[in-house]
């Protein structure tokens, strides 16, 4: 009977390893429970919604108490939903994890300066000003002068821009199709070298005897990386270098030659630019000169604290792309580094050492689990019922991570995975709590227990 729910109500078989399902079980189980009638959709949505709503905010005081003494940011991230509505949420970033504070509704707003400036001025009230130390935002015009805004207005509190968000726009600005245009003249070969990974990738995936000859050679796949997710290009070309011994022999093999049943033209491209060991070469020249933005991203890219050690890590990030072109092409010299000391003050050192330098980290990830959460199957959701959810959704995580249980046995990291781990975008990978881009040893993990 219980099976039967996960199949007639298409419910991902991981909800197993969840502890709330676990226990539910064992309650009933060790309980009379004679003419109990479970609660129905009115009552599961309104009134137990927020009594379970009060009772997570009841379990987040002990983490709000620290936050006099240690500090805690406050990160904010835009989005638009299903509906194509506009929303803004706000999290604290606090030592145990994120915590989700709220989420504001802008539809039909004009996102100015002002109305950002007066948002986060609400949540810094209700968090309490003198134990907020940074507001974390992206680099958008209108939050940066909000930013300004709140640094004037509160002086014990500095705005910082997303380190992981202009690491993005970075890598972006390297690798993106604009290049074509003209704007980046000299890196048009770094766009032309990822659009034939992305065509090589699409034939092979969308053909099926081409795929099923690509599975014959190769046990690891192509990730299907979404464009929203950061370093989207850069790994995509990672897993492409990892795939190539199994690309070459594919295309050399008697079957690829032997199968002429699709567009031979494409099928042509495809081989002669897997052959082609000067393509190879520029892959891994990208990612080469790359690597230590994507390294820094990936450390930035945490709820962890690592502000304190950002300036010295993008000095280092520079010098080591300056060394790797100049080796590369012979031009320019290196500079120097510099640093700097860490705050004199003990009380101000120790909040300020422990912030994050990102808000895209816990924000982007929010975002999933309101996709999880507001999805077109649910799409009827009024924007208020669908923040109770999320509130409750996101805390509920941050307080199963603290125990015994999130570590060792049957529910052991049981809010990461799901059914659809491989294609590395859904909301259980997203959700993960200190997973960023890629991880090889976590899908390797996942796959062997599947």
């Amino acid at each position: 009977m219980i099976a039967r729910i996960f199949y007639t109500g298409g419910i991902p078989f991981n909800l197993a390893r969840n502890p709330n399902y676990r226990a539910y079980y064992n309650f009933v189980a060790n309980h009379g429970m004679g003419g109990y009638v479970p609660p129905g959709t009115n009552k599961l949505r309104t009134t137990l919604l927020q009594q379970e709503k009060a009772n997570v905010e009841r379990h987040l005081e002990p983490i709000k108490s620290t936050w006099p003494t240690k500090g805690v940011p406050i990160a904010a991230d835009g989005w638009t939903d299903t509906q194509k509505r506009s929303l803004l949420n706000f999290i604290a970033v606090t030592e145990s994890g994120p915590m989700f504070l709220k989420c504001e509704n802008t539809e039909g707003q004009a996102k100015t300066k002002d109305y950002i400036t007066d948002l986060l001025i609400d949540v810094i009230e209700k968090v309490g000003p003198k134990n907020v130390v940074q507001v974390i935002t992206d680099n958008a015009a209108n939050c940066k002068a909000a930013g300004l805004i709140i640094e004037s207005k509160y002086n014990n509190i500095f705005w910082t821009p997303c380190v992981v968000h202009t690491l993005n726009l970075a890598l972006k600005n390297i690798c993106a199709a604009k290049n074509d245009e003209g704007e980046n003249p000299e890196l048009k070969w770094i766009s032309d070298v990822a659009g034939d990974a992305l065509q090589i990738k699409n034939y092979i995936m969308n053909h099926g005897m081409r795929l099923s000859m690509f599975n014959s050679f190769s046990k690891l796949k192509f990730l299907a990386i979404a464009d929203t997710r950061f370093a989207s290009v850069i790994v995509m070309l990672r897993r492409f270098l990892l795939l190539k011994e199994s690309l070459v022999q594919m295309v050399i093999s008697d079957k690829w030659r032997a199968y002429r049943e699709d567009d031979q033209e494409k099928a042509n491209f495809v081989r002669q630019k897997i052959l082609d060991e000067i393509w190879w070469d520029q892959v891994k020249y990208i990612i080469d000169f790359t690597d230590p933005i994507y390294s820094m991203l990936r450390a930035a890219d945490t709820d962890k604290p690592c502000l304190h050690l950002i300036y010295e890590m993008w000095d280092s990030m520079i010098e080591k792309v300056k060394g790797v072109i100049f080796r590369k092409e012979g031009t320019g010299p290196l500079d120097e580094s510099e640093f700097f000391n860490d705050p004199e003050l003990k009380e101000l050192a120790f909040k300020l050492l422990g912030q994050p330098a990102s808000s895209s980290s816990c924000c982007e990830r929010n975002w999933s689990t309101y996709s999880f959460i507001r999805n077109l199957r649910r799409n009827k959701l009024t924007p208020e019922r669908a923040e109770d959810l999320v509130f409750v959704h996101n805390n509920l995580r941050l307080l199963s991570r603290s125990s015994d249980e999130y570590l060792t046995g049957p529910s052991q990291m049981w809010d990461i995975g799901g059914d659809g781990f491989e294609i590395f975008d859904g909301v259980g990978i997203l959700q993960a709590a200190n997973l960023t881009l890629d991880e090889p040893e976590f899908e390797v993990m996942i796959a062997g227990d599947d």
